[in-house]
């Protein structure tokens, strides 16, 4: 081989570590999780089988690495719905609304986020994000709960409402993302 024969662009300098997590979220929305095997993800890639273990351990050090920007963009947009909100009620709502959407819009992160197989105890890093994001949450439902435990039990009564009718947009169960999200919402308030 010349030395004069050049990998495509992107694919042997800095952003290796952005190639390779593309190239698995790729896998991911193709074949859902099981599907993202790290040679796999090198082949995608264009790089030896070698080159994920630069930023890697392994392939569940790969997803858990998807799986915390997947937290940070899910918080960052329950937030920024919410804040469009001013009562504890209506916040709680946008926030069910903002999560049918985020697994409807990032099917491939919702997806890892749920059903990667991860031990979240080899993740401590995981835990703490999944705990940042419901204390998030559990800030509107103290305001309509008088105790830890009520306000507790509203976050996962609304988010497993979310979540039920955010797997019914991704299993075709209701096609239309616009009903879900109000369906979301209006679920929200039923609860609270």
């Amino acid at each position: 081989m010349s030395n004069d024969v050049k990998r495509p662009s992107g694919r042997h300098h800095g952003d290796l570590r952005r190639v390779l997590e593309e190239a698995a979220l790729e896998l991911v929305a193709e074949g859902g999780p099981k599907a993202c095997t790290l040679a796999e993800v090198s082949r995608r890639a264009g790089v030896s089988v070698a080159a994920p273990y630069k930023h890697f351990a392994d392939r569940d050090s790969l997803l858990a690495a998807l799986v915390q920007k997947g937290y940070a963009e899910q918080r960052d947009r329950y937030v920024a719905a919410m804040k469009r909100k001013v009562e504890p009620a209506e916040q709680l709502a946008a926030f069910a609304r903002a999560y049918v959407e985020f697994a409807a819009e990032q099917r491939p992160m919702f997806e890892l986020t749920f059903a990667a197989g991860l031990d979240k105890t080899k993740y401590p890093e995981l835990l703490n994000a999944g705990a940042e994001l419901f204390e998030v949450l559990r800030e509107p439902a103290r305001n309509l709960r008088n105790t830890e435990a009520g306000s507790r039990d509203l976050v996962l009564a609304v988010a497993a409402a979310a979540h039920g009718l955010a797997v019914f947009v991704l299993e075709g169960v209701l096609l239309n993302v616009s009903q879900a999200k109000d369906l979301a919402a209006s679920s929200a308030r039923a609860i609270v």
